[in-house]
């Protein structure tokens, strides 16, 4: 019955609300035929209407590929470590090694510190500390308080650059200094709240060391 619905041609009242005309059987054979010709990519030696009589066909479909070179160009391309220090992207210039150019590094510095110790209580030096050990340093005064070789002791200067294992200070003479963390303790001073720095248990990059759980203990020595 629906078989027969399907073949059963237009109605002439209806082809004109419409549009289209009935085409004879011949005719829309034909277009059949030439449709699926069209439609089904495969060699012609294959009888087309035993094909369709016998089997579902299924039309060839191909996802496209994705072009992969212009994925990876929206990556940013960094820089390595040993092209970094090729182009020598961590020395500061010497025309650069200023005390003064970095005063106003510290003045940031210095609000930014309050501002995270929720203005440096002196009723929470353990809230104030605890908020010290994963603070950023660069454009803090530091100085060496201790220390196991005695010619680092004394040295104060503007933080510039921190490393895993070293402090870079620009001393008030313009003078750069490498001081290693090891084996030193740093004392840094805001708003007259004092907070001493173990370098052996800093030994840890200033991004690495903002996601470090630090445990309380006693007294570290050198």
């Amino acid at each position: 019955m629906e078989e027969a619905l399907v073949r059963a041609a237009i109605p002439r009242d209806l082809g004109k609300v419409l549009g289209v005309e009935s085409q004879t059987k011949s005719k829309a054979e034909a277009f059949t035929q030439a449709f699926l010709k069209n439609s089904i990519h495969q060699p012609t030696r294959h009888d087309l209407k035993s094909m369709l009589s016998h089997k579902a066909v299924i039309l060839g479909y191909t996802r496209p590929k994705k072009d992969k070179s212009k994925r990876n160009s929206k990556r940013a391309k960094g820089l390595n470590a040993r092209q970094k220090r090729e182009i020598k992207v961590f020395q500061i210039k010497p025309e650069h090694q200023r005390y003064e150019l970095f005063l106003p590094l510290h003045g940031l510095w210095r609000q930014y510190i309050i501002d995270l110790c929720s203005g440096l209580k002196p009723t929470s030096p353990q809230f104030v500390q605890q908020k010290l050990l994963k603070a950023d340093f660069h454009g803090a005064i530091i100085t060496v308080v201790r220390s196991k070789c005695p010619s680092y002791v004394g040295m104060t200067g503007i933080l510039v650059q921190e490393f895993k294992h070293v402090f870079k200070i620009i001393t008030k003479e313009d003078k750069l200094k490498v001081i290693p963390k090891r084996n030193s303790i740093f004392e840094v001073e805001i708003n007259g709240f004092i907070s001493h720095i173990y370098g052996s248990k800093f030994e840890q990059r200033a991004s690495e060391r903002s996601a470090k759980k630090f445990k309380v203990r006693g007294t570290i020595d050198l």
